[in-house]
């Protein structure tokens, strides 16, 4: 394989991390970053960077004879790169959109970056790369994914293709999102009411303890499984719960909401819809969807 020139426009975490594992794999590389034009910004920028040899190039220098332009930026900035980036995109470049972002925002950043003439593929990273690094799994889409899953792999990267329709994997990422973002939420919220009242520890060790003893696809599958039949039960519990934190001095932001929520399935008619517990969380889910 011929020497490749990797670019990365933005140069946080994810692309510090992703650079020492591709210049590990004998590529070329460089970035641009916002920071280059302002003090100091050059030598934090250097500090960030993991193994030496990295070159901080403005834009048009950066994107000059780059295979592939990895896009690395915040979210709400990921439009503002690509149109940067537009400019200085050559044909047969592969630019890679690796932001959390809509399938809409995805799109729109294709449209930028095929009018100019280069190669447009999205990118969906799904987990901590803090904590796995290079191993962190990519979501690659759109038509040209298949070759740049490939490229990123030969580099020491963890790219799977997913689809050739950009938006795909991004929808992917973003409704995992829902869970793994809401999750974090509920479990500070747990964790500070556990704080207040003064059992933080013990509330940890039961939840941890739980999924020591039998494994998380069992228990939520149960959850959503008797919740066709406990939702009623468990809504006036919420209730009494919501009471709880806002005695103890808490706004009960999410617990409220699981409040309504079931409520809701209580409006929506699922007592009389389940005689017993359904035989999988498909029923419930199915059920569910019908009618939101």
């Amino acid at each position: 394989m011929n020497t490749m020139h990797i670019t990365f426009i933005g140069f946080g975490e994810v692309a510090a991390l992703f650079s020492e594992a591709v210049q590990k794999r004998g590529a070329i590389v460089c970035a641009y970053d916002i920071l280059i034009a302002r003090e100091k910004g050059l030598e934090t920028l250097q500090r960030r960077a993991r193994v030496p040899g990295l070159s901080f190039l403005p834009i048009a220098e950066a994107m000059k004879g780059a295979d592939l332009v990895l896009s690395t930026v915040t979210t709400h900035a990921a439009l503002a790169a690509a149109e940067a980036c537009s400019p200085y995109l050559e044909p047969n470049q592969t630019y890679i959109d690796l932001n959390a972002a809509a399938p809409s925002l995805k799109r729109a950043i294709a449209e930028v970056v095929q009018g100019a003439g280069a190669h447009f593929v999205e990118g969906a990273i799904l987990g901590a790369v803090g904590i796995t690094g290079a191993d962190t799994k990519i979501l690659i889409g759109g038509p040209h994914g298949p070759k740049a899953a490939l490229a990123l792999t030969q580099l020491g990267l963890h790219a799977v293709f997913y689809s050739t329709d950009i938006g795909k994997a991004s929808s992917f990422k973003m409704l995992r999102s829902v869970f793994s973002k809401g999750l974090e939420a509920l479990l500070i919220e747990f964790l500070v009411a556990g704080r207040r009242a003064g059992i933080e520890s013990e509330l940890w060790n039961e939840i941890t303890e739980l999924f020591k003893h039998d494994s998380f696809d069992r228990v939520a599958a149960n959850w959503i499984e008797t919740h066709a039949t406990a939702h009623e039960r468990r809504y006036h519990e919420m209730k009494q719960v919501t009471e709880v934190l806002r005695e103890i001095g808490l706004d009960p932001l999410l617990t409220s909401c699981t409040e309504a929520f079931f409520k809701r399935s209580c409006e929506m008619g699922m007592k009389e819809s389940f005689a017993g517990k359904p035989a999988t969380r498909h029923e419930v889910i199915e059920f569910m969807e019908k009618r939101l």
